[in-house]
């Protein structure tokens, strides 16, 4: 019996003991709301405002940090000096992994900082 049995075995097993608990879960929050006599439907306490605008930001970003490391990517030497002589390095997968981090990242920053916008302008309107 090697490795890939196990493997083969366990990943299943794993995926359903991961879908079964986000049910199980969901299913006491939705029963703990029912017996305070809050209809799980229709109050969901956790807030979906802005979901495109994350969304959106965040691809936007992402994209952005891919054409960033494009353009790094081939705008830069790949050859390397070894014992040999020089030699051709190859992509550098690292740039392009930073950058879409990075710009993902930015992108939900600006998301916090225009959504934090729009709810003191709410509450200043408000008053």
């Amino acid at each position: 019996m090697g490795p890939e049995v196990i493997v083969a075995t366990l990943v299943p097993l794993t995926l359903f003991g991961l879908i079964f608990g986000i049910v199980y879960i969901r299913n006491k929050e939705n029963m703990a709301l029912i017996e305070r006599g809050i209809n799980p439907r229709i109050t969901d306490p956790r807030p979906r405002h802005f979901v495109s605008l994350k969304w959106g930001l965040l691809m936007a970003g992402a994209g952005m940090g891919l054409l960033i490391a494009y353009f790094i990517d081939i705008n830069t030497n790949h050859w390397v000096m070894t014992a040999a002589g020089k030699e051709y390095q190859g992509d550098n997968p690292a740039i392009y992994f930073s950058l879409i981090a990075i710009g993902g990242g930015l992108g939900l920053v600006l998301s916090y900082f225009i959504e934090k916008k729009h709810w003191t302008q709410i509450g200043r309107d408000s008053k």
